[in-house]
C-alpha cells in the first residue's frame, strides 16, 4: 500500500475548478494529525515546487501564484488533506503531489491536472 495517494486531477478549461485528495493511509491518525502537510506542483520542464501549507491547527499557506485561488484543507479522521483549485489557469498544469513537511514520505503518483486555454 502507498504511503501517499493522490487523486482528483483532470482536464478543465480556465477558469475551472478541481478538488485534489491526498490521503495517507499508512500514517498512524495522531502522527497524521500533528503533521504539517503540503501540496506540491511540478510543471513541464520545471523542478517541483510547494504550492499550499496546511498546519496541525489547520492554519494554510500559499505560494503567490495560487493565492486567493486554492484553499487547502485535512480531514484527520480520514487522513486526507485536500486542495480546492479555483479560477484555474493554464500554467496550473503539472502533476499535483502532496507530502509531509518534515520527514518525508515516499512520494506518491501524483495526480495529473491540465487546464485549458
Amino acid at each position: 500500500q502507498a504511503h501517499l495517494v493522490e487523486s482528483g486531477g483532470g482536464l478543465v478549461q480556465a477558469g475551472g475548478s478541481l478538488r485534489l485528495s491526498c490521503k495517507a493511509p499508512r500514517m498512524i491518525l495522531s502522527t497524521f494529525s500533528s503533521a504539517i502537510m503540503n501540496w506540491y506542483r511540478q510543471s513541464p520542464g520545471k523542478e517541483r515546487e510547494l504550492i499550499a501549507t496546511i498546519t496541525a491547527d489547520r492554519n494554510g499557506n500559499y505560494a503567490e501564484s495560487v493565492k486567493g485561488r486554492f484553499t487547502i484543507s485535512r480531514d484527520n479522521g480520514k487522513r486526507t488533506v485536500y486542495l480546492q483549485m479555483n479560477s484555474l489557469k493554464p500554467e496550473d498544469t503539472g502533476v499535483y503531489f502532496c507530502n509531509r513537511d518534515i520527514q518525508q514520505l515516499p512520494w506518491g503518483q501524483g495526480t495529473q491536472v491540465t487546464v485549458s486555454s
